[in-house]
């Protein structure tokens, strides 16, 4: 089991902190500060940036660097789930783009919250090559 713990501290209203084990944010609706969704969105990136980056580290394919841009809708009825969502891979100075087609392919199904969002949105993602 690999357990994972964050800690939330709020004051009397929507302004508070996550602590990680590695960083800290800020959590609210003012400049600075990240809401629900932007997390949630975020995480969404980062676990498949870091999915994406094994599979093209083990298929030994190179590139300079990867922008990941998610977006999303909430629905209007309650809960207010997210309804769709659309990844976008930019990647820089690929060596093979093929492989990292393939590569983006196995991340939406390898990684758990592409996963575990799926089960409330349309999911959908593309990769764009840049030179």
């Amino acid at each position: 089991m690999d357990k994972k713990e964050v800690l939330l501290t709020f004051a009397n209203k929507f302004e508070g902190e996550l602590k990680a084990p590695h960083a800290n944010a800020l959590i609210g609706s003012d400049e600075g500060t990240l809401a629900p969704y932007d997390m949630l969105l975020g995480a969404l990136g980062s676990c498949l940036y870091a999915t994406f980056l094994d599979i093209a580290r083990k298929k030994r394919i190179g590139y300079e660097r990867a922008e990941i841009k998610v977006t999303g809708e909430k629905r209007t009825e309650v809960p207010t789930t997210l309804k769709w969502v659309h990844v976008e891979f930019r990647i820089f100075k690929a060596e093979k783009e093929l492989g990292l087609e393939q590569g983006a392919k196995l991340a939406t199904e390898y990684c758990s919250i592409y996963q575990t969002i799926s089960h409330v949105a349309e999911m959908s993602y593309e990769i764009v090559f840049e030179n």
